[in-house]
């Protein structure tokens, strides 16, 4: 693969489960006996990213101690984010310490593992600037719904609404050309709003649909259901 780099977003402060994780960041909440994030960096390994930067705030000691600067196969550095600086500043502050011109970027709070040599292919073969994983959900109330063209191409994203539409969700994993980011003037703002939103007019946002296995540990009931399931869908 060309892209070997990818920035894990592990920063967010995890409202939704201080109910029953009060003390820990959400990317670290135990599943299975193993903080959730590992999970994350077992599927990196296995499609042969080398280098990762775990974008880190709220809590931040919690995941620094217990990864400390490598894991399996993958060298880690850190991002430390003093204030919240939005998923898009989150990046931009990452991508300082990659070098490629392509980067993976992941969400800390979701385990979704399509196949990212796949991805790349897609990526590099449509000319895209910026490459979304999608899952087709038969219900995508809680998430919205991603739309394309014939040929992938995303031409808009939908909010989330109450009715239990189906189609494709947006699946948390990126991989963005580093340009995209660089070139935008704001050191805190949402790559979602401030980036994907405008970007279906301005940009080449293509979209890569993967069956695998998907789940966002955002909400307490997904936090529980993932306990039975994780096994299910890794190696270890």
């Amino acid at each position: 693969m060309v892209t070997n780099e990818a920035i894990v977003l592990a920063g967010g402060l995890g409202t939704r489960l201080k109910g029953i994780l009060p003390d820990i960041p959400k990317s670290m909440a135990p599943v299975s006996g193993r903080p959730f994030l590992s999970y994350l960096l077992d599927n990196l390994v296995k499609e042969e990213i080398s280098k990762v930067i775990i974008s880190v705030g709220y809590l931040k000691d919690h995941i620094i101690s217990y990864f400390g600067y490598s894991y399996d196969s993958l060298k880690i550095e850190y991002a430390i984010e003093t204030n919240p600086l939005g998923t898009g500043g989150a990046i931009k502050s990452a991508l300082n310490q990659t070098i490629n011109n392509e980067v993976f970027v992941v969400n800390g709070d979701t385990f979704f593992n399509p196949n990212l040599k796949e991805m790349e292919q897609l990526h590099f073969k449509s000319g895209a600037d910026i490459t979304l994983a999608v899952k087709y959900l038969e219900n995508t109330s809680r998430y919205g719904k991603v739309l394309t063209d014939n040929n992938g191409r995303i031409t808009e994203f939908k909010e989330k609404n109450s009715a239990e539409d189906d189609g494709c969700i947006n699946g948390g994993i990126y991989l963005i050309n580093r340009r995209i980011i660089d070139d935008f003037h704001s050191e805190k703002f949402s790559v979602e709003n401030d980036i994907f939103n405008p970007g279906c007019k301005k940009l080449h946002l293509q979209a890569f649909q993967s069956d695998a296995f998907f789940l966002d540990i955002g909400i307490p009931d997904d936090y529980n259901l993932a306990q039975a399931l994780i096994n299910r869908v890794t190696d270890k």
